[in-house]
């Protein structure tokens, strides 16, 4: 397989508004992110993804973007980017950026320009439809608080489509003039040194713009239908082919929509598209059918887990994958997937650890995980900052839904428990800010905090540190096969990665019990070059939460 920088990456993923505050206005900023750099490169990390910094109203936490070429004002100016990338550079960190391609601010210019009249050139930047000819059909908007992706406006009498929220309509792909300014702003930032994007929703971009029912085989799951627009992989190619091509940058979709089937679509080498793209099938796992991302009391099965990221790793076979277990839109891996509990936390954080750094894909490390930051569990809705939840409570307000049920779970699955402030030690705020931050700090910052487990060989910051450095020192962890053994066990996660510079045997205990697995493996003779309890086993045996990685011979 080819070698490539981004294949052996492992991506840092910051939040900027809630990752380090350096003018007392408790907001994060880029100033904070610069003098936290020697942080993030102690972790051994090759790349650090950041969330929108661009000029935003702040309807959706950036991805409503008024001007691509400027930096938010709460961030800093574009000198203080200069500043951050000429930093990360010197120590040989790479900056992937979030490219939002869908959607702009109904602030932005194109669109002030677009609803003046219908004849004006920014008119088909947008979707327009006469509101002459009748409302076109239905399509569901993911943030929207009467779930209608049509908003009606009255200057011209016309409704405009967006599929988030009324403040970021979408933009026309079918246009070639607007998708000739995505190229120019993809330029502009590529040239300035940048190493990459991260595309946001990038599979809705283009659109049948006579805007059919959607068929009923969709039941719902209206994001597959938005991700198979007629022109997609036309647009995709043209992008490669008149910018990506032409820079040494890496390309990551977010594959909201993408089936297995259809990923090698977007990142078969073959197909000059995009290089990487990360599922949310994953994400899905362990929630209630009828619920809004509730999770089922019984928790999540990790045979379908399993599962799940064993088809994922087959159907990046064409390409490449990323891997990942919390980001910006989900709550905090640990509380999800983990045990938060103080008996667990520190084993179960290592152990999702163990899983990111072994698996065939490129991980993706969302800040705070690596200290075992976890859920912080708002009981009330004023304590909320994110539009998802605050428009999905209005909306159970409105229609009489279960609004009790609806705040239990989202204690558990609410995007904002994802993005708290930092915790970088047990002063006030957490060290983050001298002053009131934007998002409430997780009380337990007192004890969990990155000051705190520095000099700790046993914390789960310097675990971490270790498990990057054994991916790099062994390339068998980043390139070789995988195989799922013992498939049938409920309580193990146990497979191997190997090629022909060695063989390692990785296994997981997902459970607060003792539970033990099945191979062919004899595992007395091999050698365990990482584990989160001292002195491991070597009898297919595993106390709660334990990972071993098992170097063979």
């Amino acid at each position: 397989m080819k070698s490539t920088w981004w294949k052996e990456s492992v991506i840092y993923q910051i939040y900027p508004r809630s990752f380090k505050d350096s003018n007392g206005d408790g907001i994060g900023d880029l100033r904070g992110i610069i003098s936290k750099l020697d942080y993030v490169a102690r972790l051994g990390v090759d790349a650090i993804w950041l969330n929108p910094i661009f000029t935003s109203p702040n309807d959706d936490n950036g991805y409503d973007i008024s001007d691509y070429r400027d930096i938010m004002a709460d961030f800093g100016t574009m000198a203080d980017f200069d500043e951050l990338l000429h930093q990360m550079h010197l120590r040989k960190l790479k900056l992937i950026l979030d490219l939002v391609p869908n959607h702009s601010s109904d602030e932005h210019f194109w669109f002030q320009e677009s609803r003046k009249d219908r004849d004006n050139p920014y008119r088909d930047y947008y979707h327009w439809w006469p509101a002459e000819n009748g409302k076109p059909n239905h399509r569901e908007s993911y943030f929207d608080v009467n779930r209608d992706a049509w908003a009606y406006d009255q200057q011209t009498n016309a409704y405009y489509l967006h599929y988030f929220s009324k403040k970021q309509p979408d933009l026309n792909w079918e246009n070639p003039a607007l998708r000739k300014e995505i190229y120019d702003i993809l330029r502009f930032w590529f040239d300035k040194g940048v190493d990459g994007f991260r595309m946001d929703v990038v599979p809705f971009i283009s659109k049948d713009t006579s805007f059919p029912p959607i068929p009923d085989k969709y039941n719902g799951n209206f994001g597959d239908f938005y991700a198979k627009g007629p022109h997609l992989h036309q647009y995709l190619q043209e992008m490669n082919r008149e910018v990506l091509s032409q820079y040494n940058c890496v390309s990551i979709a977010e594959g909201v929509g993408v089936k297995p089937e259809d990923v090698e679509l977007f990142i078969d080498p073959q197909r000059q598209e995009l290089d990487m793209l990360y599922h949310f099938e994953g994400m899905s796992i362990g929630y209630t059918p009828d619920g809004f991302k509730e999770p089922d009391p019984a928790g999540y099965s990790l045979l379908q887990f399993k599962q799940v990221y064993s088809k994922w790793d087959k159907a990046f076979e064409k390409g490449w994958g990323t891997i990942y277990l919390g980001n910006h839109d989900q709550p905090r891996m640990l509380s999800r997937w983990g045990n938060d509990n103080d008996e667990f936390r520190e084993r179960s954080s290592k152990l999702l650890h163990t899983f990111l750094l072994t698996m065939r894909a490129t991980p993706f490390i969302y800040y705070g995980d690596e200290l075992g930051m976890s859920n912080i569990k708002f009981d009330d809705i004023n304590d909320y900052r994110d539009i998802e939840t605050l428009n999905m409570h209005q909306y159970l307000l409105q229609t009489g839904g279960d609004v009790e049920r609806f705040m239990r779970a989202q204690q558990q699955t609410a995007r904002d428990n994802g993005r708290t402030p930092f915790q970088w030690d047990n002063a006030a705020n957490a060290g983050f800010s001298q002053a009131d931050p934007w998002l409430k700090v997780n009380p337990n910052y007192v004890k969990i905090n990155a000051a705190e487990q520095e000099d700790d060989p046993n914390s789960i910051l310097n675990y971490v540190r270790q498990l990057i450095q054994l991916r790099k020192t062994y390339p068998t962890l980043i390139y070789g096969d995988y195989q799922l053994l013992d498939p049938a066990n409920p309580q193990v996660y146990s497979y191997a990665r190997s090629n022909e510079d060695g063989k390692f045997l990785i296994a997981l205990n997902f459970s607060d019990k003792d539970a033990s697995f099945n191979t062919n493996v004899d595992l007395a003779s091999a050698q365990v070059v990482q584990g989160n309890y001292p002195n491991p086993q070597k009898d297919h045996n595993l106390r709660p939460w334990e990972a071993v990685i098992y170097r063979l011979t």
